[in-house]
């Protein structure tokens, strides 16, 4: 087990619960800005200590853009939409951290029964990736405000990220890019949906917008 990998893949573990039970849209992109930033630092601890360009240059595009863009462009539709905080979520925060706690332990032992055709850097990778995954998704669909959803999407793809760590080695540039700059459209459409929305509506809670009328 690689203690610098474990330590990082252990903070993310503390990163999905805190952003479960987080209700301040500025300390949640914050926060996933965070977990951006050293998940971004892992294909850095699968090299073996040897100089890999490949795997720095993945690292490196992978800080500045989990770390910096997307947390930017986050802000700035925040901004644009005038909106602060999570109000009533599907699911409380309370009930979000204790629902985090059983996915990730459901996690941990989906994992212990899974076998990687090779050895991961750490292993954390599998179990941390899968919990990381469904915490995206307990996001995704207990948040009602749209920039929420897209801080479980960020979420989501760092769990996939994680998983992607463990291949580091056989997986080519073109794939690991390709999927970065899926997030990074996905990014850009997904804030410029919120401003527009938001300059229409005035506010962006899907359960208010499902209720619309002619």
């Amino acid at each position: 087990m690689n203690s610098p990998s474990s330590v990082i893949l252990i903070l993310v573990i503390l990163v999905n619960l805190l952003l479960l039970g987080t209700g301040r849209l500025r300390s949640c992109i914050r926060t996933v800005a965070v977990q951006g930033a050293i998940i971004g630092l892992l294909p850095l601890l699968v090299s073996s200590g040897a100089f890999n360009l490949r795997l720095t240059l993945v690292a490196a595009v992978s800080v500045a853009l989990k770390g910096v863009v997307f947390p930017l462009l986050l802000l700035r539709a925040m901004r644009s939409a005038n909106v602060r905080h999570e109000v009533d979520p599907v699911i409380g925060h309370a009930a979000s951290i204790l629902a985090g706690l059983v996915l990730t332990g459901a996690s941990f032992w989906i994992a212990s029964r899974l076998r990687l055709p090779i050895v991961p850097v750490s292993e954390l990778v599998l179990p941390v990736a899968l919990s990381t995954i469904l915490c995206g998704f307990l996001l995704i669909v207990s948040r009602g405000q749209a920039l929420s959803q897209v801080v479980g999407y960020l979420v989501l793809e760092n769990g996939i990220y994680i998983f992607g760590t463990a291949l580091a080695h056989e997986e080519p540039l073109l794939i690991e890019m390709g999927v970065l700059l899926d997030v990074l459209v996905a990014v850009l459409v997904m804030g410029v949906a919120v401003f527009h929305i938001s300059r229409e509506f005035h506010h962006i809670d899907v359960d208010q917008l499902s209720q619309l009328k002619d």
